[in-house]
């Protein structure tokens, strides 16, 4: 099941002629919590320089996960189904209580296109977000701990920026490169999957935002040494785009250069790319130009739900393929706790059946009381017992099904639970996947299970109208 490719939308790959990919957490994958925890390091370090009292903070791989969303107005991290709506939230590092969650959050649909939330569609976030939510519980200790400091909002804006500095900084980079062992997860099947899609006539791209040297390293380091004789990545693509920017890349029109050396010197591409060359910036109109290709023909494959999927599905019409590595451990997650959800349900069906059974004794009591209607014609003793009797049943029913629920709510996550739901709805984050991502997959390698020659067909979708579809009060209403 981890090595499925996943559809939303069907795609012929027989028809795309060419293959886009994004580097970090795409061809190459890292240790997350070795990464992050670094990131993290170095964005402590500047902030410690900068006087911050928070030297015993450590970053915690397990507070959170990709999909949440940050609401800087009040220093929250929420979970949030697909329309929109608080399922769960966070305040700092410390979790709302229903009743809190629903007092802030009755009146409020949460919508990204307001500046008030930033959405965590990245693993590079989850360093960022960590120290966010320490930062928060710090703040609210002592506002004026934080030098400069007033709100969560600009604790978030300083937060974001110290981490942009950090990476820029490029120190993170230079460890990286000094000890890739460390760092990185190496998957030998991610270079098959791209040479049968090379020689299945495919152009293929790299379409990174890394900076040469980085890139030039860690592809020496996670391609060469899978390839055959003596092969290079390099050879492996036909055009290379470093810094390019996204999404920049696919809405403005950014200077080209040229990479024409090792050390890499650059000099402007004033006739546009070419293949079997490498580039610095550009836009993705040159890309199709120079391949002579548009649109549907050029599938683009990324982890960034924005930078990469989202931008290139809305502004070129490209296809998408959406890399979610943490599907993975979701998926066994799910595998683990399969016979337990398949009580949960069937003790929920048997609760439901009884809460409709309960609902027709309290409309039968209502009427016998008023006198209207169709009857049953027992008396009001009768239908107190029945009501006592059921209801008695549902609360031997909740004790079993209340361990079971809340162990289904902390499957892959303790915190936060399954990252494509939200309770029983998708999260806001598989509405993500599900509005802009074609396919989705955990690695690249997958395609080497499913061949450059696979006819990926999206399934029905459900409706609750649909015929499969069961509910339970309907069922019991009209006889079932």
């Amino acid at each position: 099941m981890a090595r499925r490719i996943f559809c939303n939308r069907t795609l012929n790959l027989r028809a795309i002629r060419a293959i886009g990919y994004d580097m970090d957490y795409t061809l190459i994958h890292y240790r997350v919590s070795e990464w992050e925890r670094h990131a993290y390091a170095h964005v402590k370090r500047r902030l410690i320089e900068e006087k911050w009292p928070i030297a015993e903070l450590e970053f915690d791989e397990n507070l959170m996960i990709r999909g949440l969303i940050i609401d800087k107005e009040l220093g929250n991290i929420l979970k949030v189904n697909r329309f929109g709506f608080v399922k769960r939230a966070f305040h700092g590092t410390k979790p709302l209580d229903h009743e809190k969650s629903r007092e802030t959050y009755s009146r409020v649909i949460v919508d990204l296109a307001e500046g008030r939330f930033e959405f965590l569609n990245t693993l590079f976030s989850l360093s960022e977000a960590c120290l966010y939510a320490q930062l928060v519980d710090r703040y609210d200790q002592d506002p004026n701990a934080l030098p400069g400091i007033r709100g969560y909002e600009q604790l978030y804006k300083k937060v974001r920026k110290t981490t942009d500095l950090a990476h820029v900084e490029g120190r993170l980079k230079s460890e990286i490169i000094a000890d890739p062992d460390r760092f990185v997860d190496l998957d030998p099947l991610t270079p098959l999957a791209l040479l049968d899609q090379k020689h299945a006539g495919k152009k293929l791209l790299l379409i990174t935002n890394s900076e040469w040297p980085y890139t030039k390293a860690m592809m020496n380091y996670a391609f060469d040494r899978y390839l055959p004789g003596q092969m290079s990545w390099r050879e492996l693509f036909d055009v290379v785009i470093v810094e390019s920017r996204k999404p920049a890349f696919f809405t403005n029109h950014n200077p080209l250069f040229e990479v024409v050396n090792e050390e890499g010197l650059l000099r402007p591409a004033n006739e546009g790319m070419k293949e079997g060359h490498i580039f610095l910036g550009g836009h993705a109109d040159q890309v199709e130009s120079c391949l002579g290709l548009v649109g549907d023909q050029i599938l683009y494959v990324g982890d960034h739900i924005f930078s990469d999927v989202h931008v290139s599905k809305n502004i070129q019409r490209w296809r998408t393929a959406l890399i979610l590595r943490e599907l993975e451990a979701e998926l066994e997650a799910q595998q683990v706790f399969e016979a337990d959800q398949r009580e949960l349900e069937r003790l929920m069906e048997d609760k439901e059946r009884l809460e409709a059974e309960l609902c027709l004794v309290r409309v039968d009591d209502q009427r016998t009381r008023v006198g209207y209607g169709p009857r049953s014609g027992r008396t009001e003793a009768q239908i107190t017992e029945q009501a006592q009797r059921l209801r008695a049943l549902l609360l031997e029913l909740d004790a079993k099904i209340a361990p079971l629920a809340k162990a289904a709510s902390e499957i892959s996550s303790g915190h936060w639970g399954l990252w494509m739901r939200a309770g029983n709805d998708k999260s806001h984050l598989a509405k993500q996947v599900e509005r802009y991502a074609d396919i989705y997959l955990s690695r690249v390698s997958h395609f080497a299970d499913e061949t450059p020659f696979v006819y990926l067909r999206s399934a029905r979708g459900d409706l609750p109208h649909d015929p499969a579809a069961r509910t339970a009060v309907g069922g019991l209403l009209a006889g079932g």
